[in-house]
């Protein structure tokens, strides 16, 4: 399972490949909030999202031998790009399984990257009896996209720079947002502020309809979405809470939010009005709460994280002409 000390180790690899993400804020942002926001720029990281630093801890920590036949990943396409790139930049193959409703970005990137891209259909097919089969045909590692204690581990790196980033800022307490699908970020950062900044809560945010982590935070057991797909926040749309995420989620986060795909809209619009950052809508679903939800956050200060910007052109101009019009 994922501790500190792998937590620590990955971060080690992780320097100078993963790039220091900054913490942003904007007094609109604040005056719409109710109280200070700043936020993570994910987004900002390589291939657009937080996901390059689960891939590359878990590329980096396989041994010569495994790592040279190559890795397998699942995903709609922000893990899919960071374990292409992480793959690329060890010399290794990668093959990606991805839905084919993913935006077409995400799997023209992919390709780009140098990975061999496998679509499948999210609602009729299992993508991990896809994954798995591929990965003991062809000899490949399999790297989960959250219910993998190294990919955690790369992600909880985020924390590790929050507990920093907040320190300087004088925050020591506040409800650190974070966008969830499976909830390894989530689970990550939970871990790392545990640990060096245990006045930081964490708090899920997803879409409605797709909220099946801040459900099964509410009943105490796993709940799963009734459907696979349907909303704009494709990247964070998973069937639920993973096996290995959820007892640390369970056990270190505060009541899930929720926000409608019209609110992680207006929030992308209003990320590139006062940050000047692209978000996609699933990357801004914590935004949108820290926005919308204030009621529902306590303390002068809240850190969001904007988890990723691999918006399609049609989705991010259909914000901006609705929102900022």
């Amino acid at each position: 399972m994922t501790d500190m000390t792998m937590i620590e180790a990955a971060a080690r690899r992780l320097e100078g490949h993963a790039r220091r993400t900054p913490l942003l804020s904007s007094p609109f942002l604040d005056e719409i909030a109710g109280r200070r926001v700043l936020v993570k720029a994910e987004c900002l990281q390589h291939t657009g999202s937080f996901k390059f630093r689960g891939a590359w801890s878990a590329v980096s920590a396989l041994d010569p031998e495994t790592r040279r036949r190559g890795v397998i990943a699942y995903s709609s396409g922000n893990h899919a790009q960071g374990v292409a790139l992480a793959a690329r930049q060890h010399g290794v193959p990668a093959v990606i399984v991805m839905p084919a409703d993913a935006p077409r970005l995400k799997i023209d990137n992919t390709r780009a990257l140098g990975a061999e891209v496998v679509l499948y259909d999210r609602a009729t097919e299992d993508r991990d009896a896809i994954g798995n089969a591929l990965a003991e045909e062809r000899g490949l590692t399999l790297i989960r996209p959250y219910d993998e204690p190294l990919v955690i581990a790369g992600q909880a790196s985020v924390g590790l720079e929050i507990a920093e980033q907040a320190a300087d800022e004088g925050i020591s307490r506040a409800d650190v947002i974070v966008c969830c699908g499976g909830g390894g970020l989530t689970s990550g950062v939970a871990l790392a502020l545990e640990a060096r900044a245990p006045g930081l809560r964490v708090r899920t945010a997803e879409p409605a309809g797709f909220d099946d982590v801040a459900l099964s935070l509410a009943a105490g057991e796993v709940i799963r979405n009734p459907s696979a797909s349907g909303s704009i926040c494709d990247a964070i749309v998973t069937p639920e809470p993973g096996q290995i995420t959820f007892p640390i989620l369970q056990r270190l986060c505060g009541p899930g939010l929720v926000v409608t795909d019209d609110e992680a809209l207006q929030a992308v619009a209003l990320a590139f009005l006062r940050l000047k950052l692209v978000l996609e809508p699933g990357g801004a679903v914590a935004l949108a709460s820290a926005l919308f939800r204030r009621d529902r956050i306590e303390g002068e200060a809240v850190i969001v994280v904007a988890s990723g910007g691999n918006v399609d052109p049609d989705t991010f101009t259909a914000a901006l002409t609705r929102f900022l019009d």
